[in-house]
Formats: C-alpha cells, sequence, structure tokens
C-alpha cells in the first residue's frame, strides 16, 4: 500500500526510500518524533551549537531542517492528496534564509523537537485518513512527478538520513 513505484518519484529520491524498508509506514511516520528525541536524550544544550566541520549546520540547525522539510513534504502531501494539479515549485535548501532565519540556535532541543512532534502528528492523522486512492495520486513537485505515498516515504527516509548523521559525525 505504502511502497511506491519507481515512476511515482525523482531518482534522487532513492537515497531516501532506500532507508524505509516497511510495508506500511504509519507506525514508523508515527514513532519517528521519539526516535529523533530519544537521539538526543541527555544532550547537553550547549552541545546543540556543535558543528563537525566549517560551514555545516549546527545540531540545532538539522533539527530545524527536519522541521522545515516536515513542512513542506506535509503541504505537497496535501495538495496532491486533494487532486490540485497545480505545480508546485522546488526549494533551495542551501539558500542561507532557511537555516539563517530560522533562529535555530537560539532555540531549545525540547522547544524544536516539540514543533517537530506537534508537526508530525498532525501529518500523521492526515496520512492516517487518506485512502489508497490518495496515496497513489500524483502530482508535480519541483518539476518532477511525485505521489503522495512517495512523499510519506519520503518524510520518514529523510529524518532516517539526518538522525543517521547527528549520530555519527555529531554525537559519535
Amino acid at each position: 500500500m505504502f511502497k511506491p513505484e519507481p515512476t511515482e518519484y525523482d531518482p534522487y529520491y532513492n537515497k531516501y526510500l532506500d532507508l524505509v524498508p516497511e510495508a506500511d509506514i504509519r507506525p514508523a511516520f508515527a514513532a519517528q518524533p521519539a526516535d529523533l528525541r530519544a537521539t538526543l536524550h541527555g544532550v547537553p544544550e550547549d552541545r546543540g551549537l556543535f558543528a563537525y566541520d566549517d560551514g555545516k549546520w549546527t545540531i540545532k540547525e538539522v533539527i530545524s531542517h527536519i522541521i522545515d522539510c516536515e513542512r513542506i513534504f506535509a503541504y505537497r502531501m496535501l495538495r496532491i492528496s486533494r487532486g490540485d494539479q497545480t505545480p508546485i515549485p522546488g526549494y533551495d535548501q542551501e539558500h542561507p534564509g532557511y537555516i539563517d532565519f530560522s533562529h535555530a540556535n537560539e532555540r531549545s532541543f525540547d522547544d524544536l523537537l516539540s514543533e517537530f512532534e506537534h508537526m508530525r502528528l498532525g501529518n500523521s492523522l492526515m496520512l492516517n485518513n487518506m485512502g489508497e486512492a490518495d496515496l497513489k495520486r500524483v502530482g508535480t513537485a519541483n518539476e518532477k512527478q511525485i505521489s503522495v505515498r512517495a512523499l510519506a516515504g519520503i518524510s520518514i527516509g529523510h529524518v532516517r538520513h539526518h538522525a543517521k548523521i547527528l549520530k555519527e559525525r555529531y554525537l559519535g
């Protein structure tokens, strides 16, 4: 039901979808906020300002990036699931404004993680109330065809991708 066909998304997203082996992603989708909170449990606030190299995001900026992408993926899921065929423009995650204007480094871990938890809860409810036809519906985002179920899987894979980087490069 949730496994998208390769024709439902741009091959660029394989790096995220390859991290999602589940056939039914609802439990993983719902569990990710707690998983991310557990990953960062016990990390001191001042460690949130750590970046593993020059020009890399801080831990708090990585969380802010996850939040930004959650919003963008959910917006795309909503529009496409409702049959809106208006092309959705892409966005440049490297544009300095997304991180610079996020004020991530001024926020607490709890505040950032709570925002992600609340957003994901709402998105889980939206996803859980979609039928199979809604999940398979395809639209255009960033000039590429993409299905709702591919976006849901990409959302999970994106968080898993960044959680792995956090564990290996920031917290290891």
